[in-house]
């Protein structure tokens, strides 16, 4: 976990692209699980390939094996539609709920969400909130314009527009400026908005940072 970088007094480790590793709690950070957004899509006539919610968990589960994480924080839009837990494979219920049951796990209510607090106890279990104040950063969905304090948030499912050899390609990313830290989506489906679009650059200002990592190393490009 060489891809370290500072923010809001603390350091971070972007770990497989779309999550941050907080060493000094020994916590995960995502945003945006989007779970079970492909069997949405199908209700409404688009057949999506139906296993982006185990592509997500097997992501998942990945990183908590790799870092160790006893704490772990959902940014939000954790399933794609509030009937989304009930639509969870019993195998993958069961999965998620030894995931969130082994660790201090926390779920900050996004706008996908409904009534979070009402999933089903076989889906999930933890700590529900709005949002949260963790050693000086607060943790929330969506970015508070005019909010100066530091603050971790996802909603935007932020990327970027790169030149590699010749080519242009796309990357998930992460947004820093000075106050905000948007969190890049980490569901197999969730999809991405552009870094220089209206509504991310309307929320965290000029002058902001996309982060992302690659081969170990942080790579910092002006929006």
């Amino acid at each position: 976990m060489a891809a370290a970088f500072a923010f809001g007094g603390h350091e971070f480790h972007i770990i497989g692209k779309k999550a941050l590793f907080w060493p000094s709690r020994q916590a995960l950070i995502v945003a945006d699980l989007h779970l079970e957004k492909g069997s949405w899509f199908a209700a409404r006539g688009q057949m999506l390939p139906p296993y982006d919610s185990r592509a997500t968990l097997d992501r998942l589960e990945a990183l908590l094996a790799e870092t160790s994480a006893g704490e772990v924080w959902c940014l939000g839009d954790n399933v794609h539609d509030a009937d989304g837990w009930d639509r969870l494979e019993p195998e993958l219920a069961d999965r998620l709920a030894a995931l969130t049951q082994s660790r201090d796990w926390h779920w900050i209510i996004g706008n996908h969400d409904g009534a979070l607090d009402e999933a089903p106890a076989a889906a999930m279990s933890g700590t529900i909130h709005d949002e949260a104040l963790v050693e000086g950063l607060i943790l929330r969905h969506e970015a508070l314009v005019g909010e100066m304090r530091p603050e971790l948030s996802g909603h935007y499912h932020p990327k970027v527009r790169l030149s590699a050899r010749g080519k242009a390609v796309t990357r998930p990313c992460f947004v820093r400026s000075e106050a905000k830290l948007i969190f890049p989506a980490f569901g197999a489906y969730a999809g991405g908005l552009d870094v220089r679009d209206a509504a991310i650059v309307g929320c965290v200002g000029r002058g902001a940072e996309a982060v992302l990592e690659s081969a170990g190393r942080v790579v910092v490009v002006g929006v």
